[in-house]
C-alpha cells in the first residue's frame, strides 16, 4: 500500500521507504544477497504468499533493485539478481542486522553472522565516520540543506526568531 505522505516529502529517508519500506521487501533483498534467485526458492525460504511475493518482486524489478531474466526450462522459470542499485542496499541490510543483533536478539542469540569471504572473519560493526575515518556519534554531526532542498527545508534549518 502506497503511503502518500512519503511520496510528497522531499526527504531521502521517506522516499527510500517508499521503495523498500513495505513488509517483505528487505527480506527479499536479504535472500537475494544470500544467493536466492528463483521465485520458488524465495517463496520457500521466506514462507511468503505467492501473490505477495509476485507483487514485491515486480516492484523490485520496476524500481531497478532486481533484474529478472527468463531461464529456459520447464515452466519458464525466472532468475532474480541484484542490480547495482540493489547491491548498494548491502550497508543498510548489515546496519539493520547489526542493530537487531544488539538491541532485539541480544548478542547471545545472534541468528547469523556475516563473514568476509576471503579471510573467514566477521565483518566490522558499521559506523558513521568523518573525513579522517574517526567514528562519529549523533552529537558530532550537523544536518544542513542540500542542493535539492526546497524552500520548506531551507526554512526548517533557519534559526528560530527570539
Amino acid at each position: 500500500m502506497r503511503n502518500e505522505v512519503f511520496t510528497t516529502q522531499i526527504c531521502s529517508i521517506a522516499r527510500t521507504l517508499e521503495v523498500v519500506g513495505e513488509w517483505w521487501t528487505l527480506l527479499i533483498v536479504r535472500e537475494a544477497v544470500m544467493g536466492t534467485r528463483r521465485f520458488s526458492d524465495f517463496a520457500k525460504r521466506l514462507g511468503i504468499a505467492k501473490n505477495v511475493l509476485s507483487e514485491r518482486l515486480n516492484k523490485l524489478v520496476e524500481t531497478g533493485i532486481l533484474d529478472r531474466t527468463e531461464v529456459r526450462g520447464r515452466g519458464n522459470p525466472r532468475d532474480y539478481t541484484l542490480t547495482e542499485r540493489g547491491r548498494d542496499l548491502l550497508p543498510l541490510l548489515i546496519a539493520l542486522m547489526q542493530w537487531g543483533d544488539r538491541w532485539v536478539q541480544g548478542q547471545e542469540h545472534v541468528p547469523v553472522r556475516v563473514l568476509e569471504r576471503t579471510s573467514g572473519k566477521e565483518i566490522a560493526r558499521l559506523q558513521v565516520s568523518g573525513p579522517t575515518g574517526a567514528p562519529l556519534a549523533v552529537e558530532d554531526i550537523v544536518i544542513v540543506p542540500g542542493p535539492g532542498a526546497g524552500e520548506a527545508i531551507r526554512r526548517r534549518f533557519q534559526p528560530e526568531p527570539e
